[in-house]
């Protein structure tokens, strides 16, 4: 490979790089449409609303540092 060879392929991946920073938001965003767009077809189906199982012992939340006693 000569030097304009080189040239060329790191200007191909710089374009193709971009390409992708522009394209992977909206690709984001159209999955997380069709999940949520899934999500409402399940909770329109008859039999859906159930109760969710109790928990067998409440969760407690720490913040920080904090260390048991």
């Amino acid at each position: 490979m000569n030097g304009n060879q080189i040239e060329g392929l790191i200007g191909m991946l710089a374009t193709l790089g971009i390409l992708v920073l522009l394209v992977l938001p909206s690709a984001l965003g159209v999955l997380r449409d069709r999940r949520i767009d899934r999500q409402l077809r399940q909770a329109r189906q008859p039999g859906a609303h159930t109760a969710p199982a109790p928990e067998a012992r409440p969760r407690r939340r720490r913040h920080g540092a904090a260390r048991p006693a």
